[in-house]
């Protein structure tokens, strides 16, 4: 589903690839087998047992590119905004702040769960239980994988329980693309295999994904992995579409309400425009998907 909004006189077209990126999904028939709860309930602990927490990366204070300049002769160019929402560019000044190298693992996710007493999603439960028998995942290449099928609020009650928090939006961007407004994470070249996990497709939403400490080559300008693919990611604030025209310029946290939470990076089902780090979209708190992750953040002490 493409959301559109529109101001009188001033069209402000605004996709939120709530379906190209992070669509709510009905179980097909290849997930819709029965799970075997005493099977499965043996794995889930060892997926869980074998976590390991990602290193926080440090960022610095100081200004940088948040947005794009418009571009009006390009239409299916990279450097050409995604739609309106990322403009205008602004200059943005950030307070120092850590950021998680990789996403939130499925083991880190699962374990998290099992100390909190709580159920893995449904959706979740289908999808292990399916790669495990149908397709003999071993577990340790399932606690890599990143979390999905988790809530906005799943992603922030974890980052608490770490004495941690979602990123804003704008750090989310600084950490992805540097101070000087990179393009992509890793610079100006369009995304390939080498560099991102991206345009993937299957019928039953199985995600084909790669383990979080992976992608050296896809780095941003801080050393932070997948922040264009493999997962999008929650972020701390509501999406506005016309915020960065009203954005403060020093450490801004984002609209106080909204339909929609921030989701950023593009995911392993997008489309190399989705992975612009410029590029902006949202979901609904509630959502879970397959293309759905998180990483956290913290201020210094």
């Amino acid at each position: 589903m493409i959301i559109f909004f529109s101001k009188p006189k001033a069209v402000l077209v605004v996709a939120l690839v709530v379906g190209a990126m992070t669509a709510c999904w009905t179980p097909q028939t290849a997930l819709a087998q029965p799970v075997n709860p005493k099977q499965l309930e043996p794995r889930l602990a060892a997926i869980a047992g074998l976590a390991s927490p990602s290193p926080m990366v440090a960022i610095p204070a100081g200004w940088f590119l948040l947005g794009s300049q418009r571009v009006d002769d390009d239409p299916y160019g990279m450097d050409t905004q995604f739609d309106d929402t990322e403009l205008p560019q602004r200059r943005i000044w950030l307070d120092a702040y850590e950021m998680d190298r990789d996403e939130v693992s499925l083991g880190e996710y699962l374990a998290f769960l099992r100390q909190q007493k709580r159920e893995p999603p449904e959706e979740l439960k289908r999808l292990i239980w399916h790669v495990i028998t149908v397709h003999a995942m071993p577990d340790p290449v399932l606690t890599r994988w990143p979390a999905l099928y988790l809530t906005w609020s799943d992603a922030a009650d974890f980052c608490r329980t770490k004495g941690k928090r979602l990123p804003t939006e704008a750090e989310w961007e600084k950490a992805a693309r540097g101070s000087e407004g990179r393009l992509f994470p890793w610079g100006q070249a369009k995304p390939n295999a080498e560099l991102a996990v991206f345009g993937k497709y299957h019928a039953h939403e199985i995600p084909l994904v790669a383990a979080v400490e992976s992608g050296e080559e896809g780095r941003s300008p801080y050393g932070l992995h997948h922040m264009a693919g493999n997962v999008a990611e929650w972020v701390q604030d509501w999406f506005g579409f016309d915020y960065y025209s009203v954005i403060p310029e020093r450490n801004p946290p984002g609209p106080s309400t909204g339909r929609y939470r921030g989701v950023r990076g593009g995911s392993w089902k997008s489309k190399p425009a989705m992975l612009r780090a410029a590029t902006r979209s949202g979901a609904p708190p509630d959502q879970r998907s397959p293309s759905i992750g998180f990483r956290c953040a913290k201020s210094p002490l």
